[in-house]
């Protein structure tokens, strides 16, 4: 991630100027730009989406968006997640899609560390999911094989290769072997 001198936004600033804009977020009212993280990280980015859209459209619980997405977790925040699941719940099917950023309450948002991104500033950027009202953040790592799934006030919970990964506070009897994510 790499940060210019620049004056601090707000999310309604960022989102007025650079809504249209891929491979940036707004931290701490500073514009962060993204490198494109490569193949590997695409891959396993479209494993968890296309693994998590298949069971909601089955189970016709909502609707799962790309990095394409914006989501406002401040005033001075709004981050891209990876992959995002909101339920019919909270954004009903006959309701259109906001334009520009999503704020929370969501259910889940999913994270692919990139070789870039070092572990800690992963976990704050779950941390940072969770704290805007996000229920579930998951993280997949690449490099181990793994995913960590943070829940407010708990600890994460990491799984390995040999595990499974469930959601049940978010999508009931969802169920998946880890190693299918990196597959």
């Amino acid at each position: 991630m790499s940060t210019a001198t620049q004056t601090r936004m707000t999310a309604d600033e960022f989102l007025q100027k650079h809504v249209h804009e891929t491979g940036i977020e707004l931290v701490d009212g500073q514009i962060v730009r993204l490198p494109m993280p490569g193949i590997k990280h695409g891959e396993v980015c479209l494993n968890v989406g296309a693994i998590l859209r298949d069971y909601v459209k089955r189970n016709r619980l909502g609707r799962v968006c790309s990095n394409d997405s914006f989501v406002r977790i401040r005033p001075d925040a709004v981050r891209g997640p990876d992959v995002l699941f909101i339920s019919y719940l909270t954004l009903p099917a006959d309701q259109p899609a906001p334009k520009g950023a999503i704020s929370p309450p969501l259910e889940l948002v999913a994270e692919v560390r990139s070789p870039f991104d070092t572990v800690r500033a992963m976990t704050r950027k779950a941390e940072e999911y969770l704290d805007a009202g996000v229920q579930v953040a998951l993280v997949f790592d690449p490099e181990t094989s793994s995913v960590s799934v943070f829940r407010l006030n708990e600890f994460p919970l990491r799984l390995d290769n040999g595990d499974e990964l469930t959601l049940p506070d978010v999508l009931h009897g969802f169920a998946v072997p880890v190693r299918q994510f990196f597959e």
